[in-house]
Order: structure tokens, then sequence, then C-alpha cells
């Protein structure tokens, strides 16, 4: 069971700040001490509801370019695995299917763009569009209240959480996968691009479980070209009592403290729940990206800070 635990009622309370903020000029000394405390914060009005429709366009665009034909990798949080395809996504956009969107014999159940969970990783590093979004002032501005010196976007995903067939996210904590030596420096940035329910698979924290630390890491069993596997067997423990939901609106952006516990659950409504998340480490003197990450990039694509 989490240790730190929050009321639901305090929580709902503070968990949404002010919309209408210049987040290029950063963070309130309230959001700072909800991330620190909480550790997660959302901030509504990051972006207007035309860039979430605008996004979303351009990710229907990278679509059209995935044939199914060629390459079906299933993704899911309950059975974590890695191929050669899924580690390729490091330095590429890969695509990756629901459970729910392949019938027995392997076909796709649904069209192409109602199938696919995910978009992976390196979508703020090669597409245009993502990449200019993903390094605006606005997140240099957040990044800065946080304390970042030189903060390094290392993954992007976009998160389709389709109607009927979404899958759910198990209770986990970011720094699992992407950990910096000698100590972990991940934060989640999640942008809700519709609203964000619990009708469609809203996001649920468990207030104040960073404060226990990470339990476990994903890690490369043989150095950068082993297997990946998680070093320990041993799930994060909590309650569902531990867990609050996190319901906003499009144009959100939620902030994630690496070792935070959180979770979305299946999507099984009729509206879907997109989202786009980029994951931030410090890349400044004192840490190293661990070579032991499944996340490991090219030489001819490399880490890039912000600033």
């Amino acid at each position: 069971m989490c240790k730190a635990r929050r009321t639901v009622s305090n929580v709902a309370r503070r968990a949404l700040s002010t919309a209408s903020q210049d987040y290029a000029a950063g963070l309130t000394d309230e959001q700072v001490e909800q991330y620190r405390r909480d550790g997660y914060v959302a901030l509504e009005g990051f972006a207007s509801r035309e860039e979430c429709a605008g996004l979303m366009r351009r990710m229907g665009m990278i679509v059209e370019r995935f044939d199914p034909a060629e390459q079906r990798s299933v993704f899911s949080t309950r059975k974590q695995k890695s191929d050669d395809y899924f580690m390729r996504s490091a330095s590429g956009i890969g695509y990756f299917l629901e459970e729910g969107a392949l019938g027995a014999d392997g076909e796709l159940t649904v069209p192409k763009d109602r199938a696919i969970n995910k978009v992976g990783h390196a979508l703020h590093d090669i597409d245009p569009e993502f990449r200019s979004f993903s390094r605006s002032e606005r997140f240099q501005g957040v990044l800065r209240s946080l304390g970042y010196a030189h903060p390094t976007p290392v993954q992007s995903m976009y998160i389709f959480k389709q109607p009927g067939i979404g899958g759910e996210v198990v209770p986990h904590q970011d720094s699992t996968f992407l950990w910096t030596d000698p100590r972990p420096s991940c934060v989640g940035l999640w942008l809700a691009l519709e609203d964000a329910d619990e009708g469609n698979g809203c996001m649920w924290f468990a207030p104040g479980s960073q404060e226990q630390g990470v339990g476990r890491r994903f890690v490369r069993a043989e150095g950068s070209g082993g297997p990946v596997t998680f070093d320990r067997d041993v799930p994060p423990e909590y309650t569902s009592a531990d867990l609050v939901p996190v319901p906003v609106p499009a144009g959100t952006l939620v902030l994630i403290h690496g070792e935070v516990l959180h979770m979305s659950k299946e999507n099984t409504g009729t509206r879907s729940r997109h989202a786009y998340t980029l994951h931030v480490v410090e890349g400044g003197e004192g840490y190293t990206w661990s070579p032991e990450n499944w996340l490991q990039r090219d030489d001819a694509l490399p880490f890039e800070p912000m600033y």
C-alpha cells in the first residue's frame, strides 16, 4: 500500500490549475508546490482546442503512412515485451496496435486508424510539427520552473485510447523505464488532446506515492544489445483506495513526476481519448542516460536538450 496518501476531496480541489496562464513565463509557486507534494499537477489551458485539433490532424496524416500488412506489433502494459520493431522505434516513428484490434486470424477487426494503441517514440525529433510544438517556449517555461538546467526529451508518444478497445495502462512509475544515473530525473508532460474523464479512460494517480522511490527498473539484461526485462519481479504496491481519477478538459497539460504511481483504465465507452506525451530527463552536468534503459538512440539521432 502507498504510504503517502491524500484524500480525494483535497486532491480534486487542487488538481486543476487556472486557465489563461502564460506558461512560457513559468509556473506559479503553488503549482510547483502541488507537483512536489502530490507528484502531479494539471495545467488547464496549456494548449488551445485549435492546437489540439491541429496535432490530431497531423497524426491522422502520419497514420495514413502506416501499412498494417508490413508490421503488426501489439502494445500491452500487462505483458511488457520487446521486439526489434519496438527497439528501433526509439529512433523512429513506430505504430503499435491495440490487443483488441486483431481477430483470431491475426487480421484487423477495425479500420487501421481505430486499431492503433500508440505511435512513438521519437515524434518530437523527427516530425516537424510535433518537434516545433514539443520544444516551444511553453514547455521550456514549465521545465525551468521545475529546476531543469538542460531538459532533454527522450521519448514521445501519441496515445489514442480507442473507444471500446482502448487498453488499460497498469499502475507504473515512468522512471522505471527512463532512468538517469546516479538518480532519476524523469518528468512526464501529458497533454489531453480531447476531454478526458472516467468514461473514456482518464488518468489516475496515487498522490504522494513518489516519496517511496522507484521500486524496479525495466533494463537491458546484457548491456545495450541484450534482452529487456524488469530487474525485480515485484510490481508497485498499491490498493484501489490509493488512486484518484484526474479528469481534465482538452488542452490540459498534466505534469507527472517520474516516481509517482499512475495508471488509466480501459476505454469501454464510445469516445476516444487522444493524448500526446513527452518524457524529459535532466541532461546537464552530473546526470547520465543509463545504458541499461530499453530506449537507446542511434548515433545518427542523438538526444537534444531543449535549452
